[in-house]
């Protein structure tokens, strides 16, 4: 029985959080929470949050969490936020900050 977990508008770039994501995709839950817990990027705390959600709404529906592998993980864009800073001569430049939709699901094995 699959399980889901969605986490919206995260600040992380899709990039940076793709690169997390694609660590733990196809592997355990308890295997999955010990590569995120080693792996020096700031998205991992991010989608370590968004895992152990997972875990709970399987817990939830009475499934065994031993079980559990990550079936599919996803990060699709998010809206960006537009901001400004000055540069020389009067010119401003556009800072891009990146949001990012991540999708979990877990299965039984």
């Amino acid at each position: 029985m699959e399980v889901r977990a969605r986490l919206r508008f995260a600040r992380v770039g899709p990039r940076k959080a793709r690169l997390v994501a694609d660590l733990i995709r196809g592997k355990g839950s308890e295997e999955s929470l010990n590569i995120l817990a080693f792996t020096k990027k700031g998205a991992a705390k991010t989608i370590t949050k968004v895992l152990k959600s997972a875990i709970a709404n399987a817990t939830q529906k009475k499934i065994d969490v031993d079980h559990l592998f990550v079936k599919k993980i996803t990060v699709d864009q998010g809206p960006m936020m537009k901001r400004f800073t000055p540069r020389a001569l009067g010119r401003a430049t556009m800072i891009r900050k990146r949001t990012s939709h991540i999708t979990l699901v877990l299965d039984e094995e």
